[in-house]
């Protein structure tokens, strides 16, 4: 006779036998369609199975770690939805889940803090003075303080200063103590003279303060790049100077590229142990010398700084009385204005580009002529053959540094936006509002692109005539006035006064 049992007695006595019993916990129970559901990634439920088991938030992933120990990505996750109603992935991450919460991940990585180096007492100073052409520093600038820093850093024994002199007006772009970025350049000491006497073309006053600082701060090097805009000639100058009071070492060393040897014998002082090769003949041959103390650097003739930033303090200067009292031997007459699509990409402050969505060509061009504007265009146009090679703008093509940057009918593929990066402002005018260059822009018009750039030209004609009209009748003066970006905005039936953008820009 079998007597049959009660399983519950026998998986659970009575709390008699047990006093702790019923302190337990109840036994948890797996639901194998919610794992299911955690597992497939690309179920409906997903989320909400993984939120529900307490294994992630209510956002997709987009990397996780595989079985295998290879991070993986999700293809789903940075999509959205255009203007037209396609879905489009974003590679950029300005948009989507990722971009949710924390901001865009754009304008993190623009605005993250560079470490700071500060050198409180340096063993020699490396005095560079750029060009600051428009007020700004360029890339052969950045080049040319990037060598200073590998010089002044060679010796960690001997740890050198960079020592940045600029003239005249700058523009600002950095922080209250560094206007102008040479801090993330590399200098580490900052001399400023902004006064009128120093201003425009003033080779004489400008030689007078160099050589006061060669003789009160005695840097070890003198560092200028070699360009046309003031830069080899204020070398020049300097070295003729400072060999007629007797610095046999002042010879300036032109089209320097490279140093070779020991850099930390610089900061030794002994100059003796480096040689400096440059270009001679036009350009066709290297000549190589012994290390002199100005250096006329050529473009890229070293990385420049990236990942650090420094310190740049203003040094406290008096400024020398020989530079005022300098006579007006040469006169500054202003500048001369030249044909816009003379200017070089490359050095152009204002540039209209082309891109796939011009179809009225003759309208484009017309509307560069009446901004003032030098014409780039994309790979596509090029390749088209509406516009010529040196005018395409991009990685493939000439890397740009602009004030103002307008894209007229440009999607922004990597290539193009590579090229622009180091523009201040950048303009797009396009039909898709989810094309890359829209997210990249400043300013945004949507809309066909050439009707857009007629009521532009309309606008700009009529206001042109109306102030002829009004300088005829004996009002305002419009003369002096350079050509200027129009001020668009996204909506081109209301676009303000086109002479509002370039000062904006500025």
């Amino acid at each position: 006779m079998t007597i049959p049992v009660d399983p519950q007695a026998t998986e659970h006595p009575h709390p008699s036998e047990h006093p702790h019993a019923s302190e337990r916990e109840p036994l948890p129970r797996r639901d194998p369609r919610l794992e299911q559901q955690a597992r497939n990634r690309l179920h409906p439920q997903h989320l909400s199975a993984l939120q529900a088991l307490g294994r992630g938030a209510a956002t997709p992933q987009e990397r996780w770690m595989g079985p295998k120990g290879v991070m993986r990505r999700n293809p789903h996750v940075g999509h959205f939805i255009a203007a037209n109603g396609r879905k489009r992935i974003d590679r950029s991450g300005r948009s989507g889940p990722a971009a949710a919460g924390a901001g865009q991940a754009a304008v993190v990585a623009k605005a993250r803090v560079l470490p700071l180096v500060e050198i409180a007492s340096p063993a020699f100073l490396i005095a560079v003075v750029p060009d600051m052409t428009g007020g700004r520093l360029s890339s052969h600038d950045r080049d040319v303080l990037g060598l200073a820093r590998q010089i002044a850093d060679a010796d960690p024994a001997h740890l050198g200063a960079v020592l940045a002199v600029t003239f005249g007006t700058l523009r600002e772009e950095g922080d209250a103590a560094d206007s102008v970025g040479l801090g993330a350049a590399g200098a580490d000491r900052w001399l400023h003279f902004a006064d009128s006497v120093h201003d425009g073309y003033a080779p004489l006053a400008q030689l007078a303060e160099l050589e006061a600082i060669d003789t009160r701060l005695a840097p070890r090097l003198w560092l200028l790049p070699e360009s046309r805009t003031g830069g080899g000639e204020r070398g020049r100058r300097l070295g003729a100077r400072l060999l007629c009071t007797g610095d046999a070492l002042a010879r300036p060393s032109g089209n320097v590229y490279q140093l070779e040897g020991e850099l930390a014998a610089i900061g030794r002082g002994e100059l003796a142990e480096v040689n400096v090769t440059g270009r001679s003949g036009n350009g066709q041959q290297d000549l190589t010398r012994a290390l002199t103390r100005i250096l006329l650097c050529e473009a890229e003739c070293a990385e420049p700084v990236e990942d650090v930033r420094h310190a740049a303090l203003p040094l406290e200067w008096e400024a020398d009385s020989t530079a005022r009292a300098m006579p007006d031997v040469i006169e500054d007459l202003g500048p001369v204005a030249v044909d816009p699509s003379a200017i070089a990409l490359g050095e152009a402050e204002f540039i209209l580009s082309a891109g796939n969505g011009i179809r009225d060509w003759d309208g484009f061009h017309r509307a560069a002529s009446l901004l003032g504007a030098t014409e780039g265009a994309s790979r596509v146009a090029v390749d088209d053959g509406f516009m010529p090679r040196a005018r395409q703008v991009g990685a493939t093509g000439t890397w740009v540094t602009a004030r103002v940057y307008v894209a007229v009918g440009i999607s922004g593929a990597i290539q193009h936006l590579q090229g622009i990066q180091r523009c201040d402002k950048v303009v797009a005018i396009n039909l898709d509002g989810g094309c890359d260059m829209v997210k990249r822009a400043d300013l945004s018009v949507i809309g066909d692109a050439g009707a857009i750039l007629a009521s532009l030209c309309q606008q700009l004609e009529a206001e042109r005539g109306a102030g002829g009209d009004a300088q005829a009748a004996g009002g305002a003066s419009a003369a002096g006035q350079s050509s200027t970006a129009p001020a668009m905005s996204s909506n081109p039936s209301s676009s303000p006064s086109s002479a509002t953008l370039a000062a904006d820009a500025a």
